[in-house]
């Protein structure tokens, strides 16, 4: 569990980065009017800097704390297998646990950072803001701006991480940037 530690992109990471890019680039319609925000982490910024190579942006890239990915306090760095001793029985297996570990970031910490974030942004300004964030913080970015009730937050499989999601008019959508979609 990384949490907020950082470490480089893996083979794969540099993979489903370039596929997003390439997925990115066809739905992009003016390049000029993109702004590229990431994470602070390196290997959330390294991710957004292969989008933005392999999409064929010409912006800069803009980091946000508010965008980093769920601080998991103690348990930063260990494995689920390391943790399930050390945390009570069945935490793991809740939906939203890692909201709940010791000296971690509180769900209600993750959504107001997150809630800032999404407050900052003007959907009428005529800007496209691609944002690239984690797996734990991008959950809750969605279901801020779709406005699911928060118990629905956790429910339900991870996306993968190569998929891109469109935010607009308060409704997200999906689009796999997969091996598969590329068949």
């Amino acid at each position: 569990m990384q949490g907020r530690r950082d470490s480089p992109l893996t083979p794969l990471g540099v993979e489903q980065a370039r596929r997003m890019g390439a997925c990115l680039k066809d739905l992009v319609e003016d390049p000029a009017t993109v702004e590229l925000i990431a994470s602070p982490l390196g290997r959330t910024v390294r991710t957004a800097e292969i989008i933005r190579e392999t999409a064929g942006l010409d912006c800069r890239i803009v980091a946000d704390e508010r965008l980093a990915e769920v601080h998991l306090g103690e348990w930063e760095g260990l494995t689920r297998e390391e943790i399930a001793p050390l945390a009570p029985t069945g935490l793991i297996d809740s939906p939203g646990w890692l909201c709940r570990t010791p000296g971690g970031e509180t769900f209600e910490d993750l959504i107001a950072r997150l809630s800032s974030f999404l407050a900052d942004v003007d959907e009428t300004d005529g800007r496209r803001r691609l944002v690239v964030a984690h797996g734990g913080s991008g959950r809750v970015l969605r279901a801020l701006y779709s406005e699911a009730p928060r118990e629905h937050v956790w429910l339900g499989d991870w996306p993968p991480q190569d998929a891109v999601f469109r935010l607009h008019g308060g409704v997200v959508g999906r689009v796999d940037a997969g091996a598969e979609a590329d068949a």
